[in-house]
Order: C-alpha cells, then sequence, then structure tokens
C-alpha cells in the first residue's frame, strides 16, 4: 500500500473511513452505482467503519471534497481504493503526490490515508471475473439494429477553451485531478453559458512539461504552469469570467527555457 504522511488525530483513533475511487461520472446512473456499492459494502463491513465513494476526475462527491469532510469528521484513518481496471502505474502516483499536496497546503492534524493495492492484485479476482461471465447467460444477447436514424448535432456558440494537459509528467503532477476540479466547477458555476462561454477538453503534451501540470486558456493561447485547485478558481474568476491573465501563474513564451516559478 502507499502511505501518505499524516500526523494521527489522537492516540487512540476513531473508526476507519473507507473511500471506493472511481474516475469519472457524467450523468446520475452511475453515482447512483456507485452510492449502492458503497451502501452494500457498508453493511458488510460494519460500524466501525465509514464507507463512501468518489471520483478522482469528474462526477460529484470529488475525492479532494470527501478527503477534507472526512478530515473534519474525526476519523483515525482513510483508506483509499481505486476501482479500476487496468491500473496504470502513473495513477498511484499522482494520487499519492497529489494527496500529500492537500496535506501540505491544508495545515493542521490529518488522519493516516493509505491507498490500497491494484484490483488485479486482489485474491478474489478471478472468482469474480468468473461470477460476471456466468451471470452473462441470463442476460439477452446483442442484435443486429435496424438502420439507424440520421444524427444532428449542434455548433457550440462558446467562445473560449481551456485545455489540460494529459502528458506524462502533467499525470505525475496530478493533471487528472485538477482536469476534474475545472470540469466539476464547469458544470457548477455553469460556464458553458456564462459570459463568452467556456469549453474543456483534455490534450495531448502542451510541451512545457517542467511546468507541470499545464493548462492553456483559448483564444489568447495562455499558457499556466504548476496550476492547483485554487489556482483554477483563479483562473475562472480572473481569466474566464473577468478577461485578465492571472500573471503569477502565467508562462509566456520567450524563446528560452523556464522553471516553476516560487
Amino acid at each position: 500500500m502507499f502511505d501518505v504522511e499524516a500526523v494521527p488525530s489522537c492516540q487512540n483513533p476513531p473508526p476507519r473511513a473507507v473511500v471506493l475511487l472511481a474516475k469519472s461520472a457524467f450523468a446520475a446512473a452511475p453515482i447512483r452505482e456507485m452510492r449502492r456499492l458503497a451502501e452494500r459494502l457498508q453493511h458488510q463491513r460494519g460500524p466501525r467503519e465509514h464507507v463512501t465513494f468518489a471520483f478522482s476526475e469528474q462526477g460529484t462527491p470529488a475525492l479532494r471534497d470527501v478527503i477534507l469532510s472526512l478530515r473534519a469528521g474525526g476519523f483515525g484513518e482513510i483508506v483509499i481504493v481505486p476501482l479500476l481496471i487496468p491500473l496504470e502505474p502513473s495513477f498511484h502516483l499522482w494520487l499519492g503526490r497529489t494527496l500529500q499536496r492537500w496535506l501540505r497546503d491544508e495545515p493542521g492534524e490529518w488522519p493516516a490515508i493509505r491507498i490500497s493495492a491494484r484490483p488485479e492484485e486482489a485474491p478474489g479476482l478471478d472468482d469474480l471475473i468468473g461470477s460476471l461471465i456466468e451471470g452473462s447467460l441470463a442476460r439477452p444477447a446483442v442484435v443486429r439494429p435496424e438502420k439507424a436514424p440520421p444524427e444532428a448535432s449542434l455548433v457550440p456558440a462558446q467562445k473560449r477553451r481551456v485545455l489540460v494537459c494529459q502528458g506524462g509528467p502533467c499525470n505525475a503532477a496530478g493533471a487528472d485531478g485538477i482536469w476534474g476540479y475545472l470540469r466539476n466547477e464547469q458544470e457548477r458555476r455553469k460556464l458553458r453559458i456564462v459570459g463568452d462561454g467556456v469549453m474543456t477538453a483534455k490534450s495531448t503534451c502542451l510541451g512545457p512539461c517542467n511546468l507541470a501540470p499545464v493548462l492553456q486558456v483559448f483564444p489568447e493561447g495562455t499558457y499556466y504552469g504548476g496550476v492547483t485547485e485554487a489556482g483554477v478558481d483563479r483562473i475562472i474568476d480572473d481569466h474566464l469570467l473577468g478577461g485578465r491573465v492571472v500573471a503569477d501563474l502565467a508562462y509566456e513564451p520567450t524563446g528560452r527555457k523556464q522553471s516553476l516559478r516560487g
């Protein structure tokens, strides 16, 4: 297990919290499924553990919000269980670094936080897959569809675009978490229809890897480096809604290599 250094809240810790972690949810149905899964596990684990769920990217509740809530709840230990197969090796890396950044940015006492092993390392996984195969026999087979009707799409009216880099260095620096936070704020604050309107998208490598995590705002093409959740808030308020570049987070093309400031 990946341990994140933290300060125990007391010598006799209160019950443990378990967070079932999924990646994204764009609709209500998968959120309901995660809630039902957490409730089932809660029934199995008993009252000495509190079982909940979160999403590492887009989706509510976001992992950061859940972790901060559990910290305030006085739990002695938090175990994060990623429910992702396959689980990329970089996932544990960026998740660990992101948790360490949250610990650093939020002073005071913290419970111990641990990340479970990969799901494919669980000894009961073969039995689980076998039961899924057998259960498929009771489900209807896929049938050939009739001719599909023509589909149509609206051309987006939004004038602003935000690209979040998904290159290796950016992901290792927590870009997945920044992407999820941005998407959740886009939905919460209705950024698609406020002001000039904002669309967001993941991107392949944007170039300045040593400034990770990096995002770029158009139509100006402004690069932002070392972006955190607080930085996303400032970029939304000042740049996307106010039209003012956040100078201390922005990096202009100079023709020379640059390093993160501060």
